[in-house]
Order: structure tokens, then C-alpha cells, then sequence
């Protein structure tokens, strides 16, 4: 029984964080292999068919076919839900499989969304476009402010869903707050904690219901795959999530789960020296340019709210200078060290123009109302020396003009 220790949940319920990144769910084969087994197969054979048969009526534990389990794969999702604190979690093919199987496995024709204005665009086309072609009504809403949140509530509304920081404006939600209201109400809290996954954050210690991910991001954290999870009680993800994933198909590869592994092994170390980093070269901004987005300075709107939620404020932030698109495309095209890229998570530092690359789908007019402006900048800070980093920007600043 020793091989699967870290599947026991009586022995890794009083493991601290650092050890279930490195330990949690691995399970060993008879091989006794330290590093968790990659197990490249799409189906199972069965010692005889009345196995098969109790298998699949749920009779008999074991697994069927990898679109449902896999070895690699199960132990990636006991991982991240000890991590989160969850009962249970589901993986998925990418981020926006788990944001849209999210919603859509609880949602039918005649419900209603709240949801937070500023998000990924993505996300944003989600409630949008694609929730409304099903009869879902939607409702946007400044998500700082809990008190809409309240004030959009209608009989059929069933999900609050948002991101805190949130992508790129980096707005925060109160989370005790909103997801207070879901709870008093009977709504479904759904949180994109992305930015911070559980090592800096973990919304369901604030009331959350569900919190969803692009696991591409912190936990893989090296621009090598693309992953998602869906972490919350046990009755929700094995009861209104479970069926739509086996039968829609986002399946995440059992390769991309062993990558992801390796990724939380060391994701607590790389995000808070991240952090660190991404507030120095805040605060270094803050003296070249005319506004900086960081929930870890002081001139964060929400500094203390942020502080109060979080163990750290993470590697991403924005800023903004005044030329606009023009002036935001010199300064990335002068840089020499940072690359421009729209992924973020990665240990390289990248930076991006969100109105033309993450958000260019968004509709100008909502783009303003989310507060992503021609002259938004979207930096991650990686795990380059910060002085280097500094030094990049600044020459590329003043060849920009700033």
C-alpha cells in the first residue's frame, strides 16, 4: 500500500503545501519508480468480460478508457486539488476547455451569468457570444465592486464567474465578499485564479464553490504544454462536471500531465521569486511611466484588499504609457532580452500589447470598458536576474520616448 501513499488522503491531508507540489497523488507501479510513471496508453484490457461489464456499471474501481482516466493524468488531478484544498478536480486539454466546460455542465437554456467585466479575452467571449447562442443570458459587471454583483442577481441567475487578479487589468475581487453573496443566494461562484493558482491564493478557503485554470500557465510555468483543471467538491465535479467532460472529450494527454507534474515539483519556488522580481521592476516603472498595475505596490487601488487574499502578488502585471498603440509597439519592438509573446507563467519574461493580441476579438467599445487601452503593456516577469530585466526596459523606454 506504501506505493500509494500519496493518493491517501488520511496520510496527505497533514502534508504542508511544498510537500503535496513535490508528493501529492503519486502513485507507484510495481517498478517502485520515483518519478511519477508516463502512461502513454488510450484503453485498458480486462482479466474477463464480467470485469468490463462491472467496470463500466460502476461496479468494480479500475480504469476504462483514457478520454475518462489515466494513471499519469489521475495522479496530476489528486495533486492539484490537495494543493487547492478541493475535494476533487478534473483536467482538461487547455485553459479554455476547463473555462467552458465549467460553465456549460451547469448551465442550461433560461439561466443567467453574472460575470466580471475584465477577463481574459477568451473568457469575455464566452459570456458574450458563445453562453447567449444557448438562450444564457449574461450579465457584465464592474467585479470590484461586490455590491453588483448583488444588485445583478436575478431568480435564474445560478453562476457569479470571474478572475481575480484579473487578465490584464489586473483587478481584484473581494472574494470573501462575492462569494459570500453566491453562497447566501444559491449561486455557483466560479473563480479564474490562474494568476495566482493555490500558492498564492486559494478561493475556496474565501467561500469560492469551483476555481478554474490554464494549468499552461504557473504550474506548468515553462512554455511547454497546455493543461487545464476545474478543482470543487466532490458532488460537483464527479455529479454535474464528470459527464460533461466524458462525453465532450477535452481530454488532457497523459504527456502533458507528466510535464505539469514535473511543473508544480518546483512551482512554489519559481512563482514567489517571480514575485519578487515582478516588484522590483514595478516599482521601477512607476518612475518612467504614467501608470502601473501591480496589486503589489502601494498605488494598486486595491494594494490592501489584494495583500489581505494573497500570499504574494504574483509575476504578471500592466502598465500603460500615454502614445498609445504606436508608442506601446516601439517599446516592445526595442527590447533586446524580453521576448514579446501573449503567454504568461512562463520562467522567461515576456511581454504583450493585449488590444492586439489576447484581447484583439473583444469589440473596441468593450475593450474600453474593460480598461484594456491602446496603450496597455502586459508584462510577466520570469526568472531572469532583475537587474538585467531593469536594465532591458530602460533602454527600451527611452527608444520608445518614455
Amino acid at each position: 500500500m506504501k506505493r500509494r501513499t500519496g493518493q491517501d488522503r488520511s496520510i496527505t491531508a497533514n502534508w504542508r503545501p511544498a510537500t503535496r507540489a513535490i508528493r501529492g497523488g503519486t502513485a507507484r507501479s510495481e517498478f517502485g519508480e520515483t518519478s511519477e510513471a508516463l502512461f502513454l496508453t488510450s484503453g485498458y484490457a480486462y482479466d474477463c468480460a464480467g470485469d468490463a461489464a462491472a467496470r463500466f456499471a460502476g461496479e468494480q474501481q479500475g480504469m476504462t478508457y483514457s478520454r475518462l482516466q489515466n494513471p499519469t493524468v489521475q495522479m496530476l488531478e489528486e495533486r492539484i486539488a490537495l494543493l487547492e484544498g478541493a475535494e476533487a478536480c478534473r483536467t482538461m486539454a487547455t485553459g479554455m476547455a476547463a473555462m467552458t466546460a465549467v460553465l456549460l455542465c451547469q448551465l442550461q437554456t433560461g439561466d443567467h451569468v453574472v460575470a466580471g467585466r475584465a477577463a481574459f479575452g477568451s473568457c469575455r467571449w464566452l459570456v458574450d457570444t458563445l453562453l447567449p447562442r444557448f438562450g444564457i443570458t449574461t450579465t457584465v459587471i464592474d467585479a470590484r465592486d461586490p455590491q453588483q454583483f448583488a444588485d445583478a442577481v436575478r431568480p435564474e441567475t445560478k453562476v457569479f464567474f470571474f478572475e481575480t487578479p484579473a487578465n490584464p487589468t489586473m483587478d481584484v475581487v473581494d472574494l470573501r465578499a462575492v462569494c459570500g453573496i453566491a453562497r447566501e443566494r444559491g449561486i455557483t461562484s466560479v473563480v479564474d485564479n490562474a494568476f495566482a493558482t493555490p500558492a498564492l491564493q486559494r478561493p475556496l478557503d474565501y467561500g469560492a464553490d469551483v476555481t478554474a485554470y490554464s494549468a499552461t500557465k504557473m504550474m506548468d510555468g515553462q512554455g511547454r504544454v497546455l493543461a487545464g483543471a476545474v478543482c470543487g467538491s466532490a458532488d460537483f465535479v464527479e455529479n454535474t462536471l464528470l459527464s460533461f467532460i466524458r462525453n465532450t472529450g477535452p481530454t488532457l494527454s497523459a504527456f502533458n500531465a507528466w510535464v505539469v507534474l514535473k511543473g508544480l515539483e518546483t512551482l512554489d519556488l519559481r512563482i514567489r521569486r517571480q514575485s519578487e522580481s515582478a516588484l522590483k521592476v514595478g516599482r521601477f516603472l512607476e518612475g518612467r511611466v504614467p501608470r502601473v498595475l501591480h496589486p503589489g505596490l502601494p498605488s494598486h487601488p486595491q494594494h490592501n484588499l489584494a495583500m489581505s487574499q494573497m500570499d504574494a502578488a504574483g509575476p504578471i502585471f500592466a502598465f500603460e504609457v500615454d502614445g498609445g498603440r504606436k508608442q506601446a509597439h516601439a517599446l516592445l519592438d526595442a527590447l533586446q532580452l524580453i521576448d514579446i509573446s501573449n503567454n504568461i507563467g512562463d520562467s522567461r519574461s515576456l511581454m504583450t500589447h493585449p488590444a492586439t493580441t489576447t484581447h484583439h476579438s473583444v469589440a473596441e467599445d468593450k475593450r474600453i470598458e474593460m480598461g484594456v487601452s491602446d496603450g496597455m503593456l502586459r508584462l510577466n516577469v520570469g526568472l531572469e536576474d532583475v537587474d538585467d530585466l531593469i536594465e532591458d526596459l530602460d533602454q527600451a523606454l527611452r527608444v520608445a520616448g518614455l
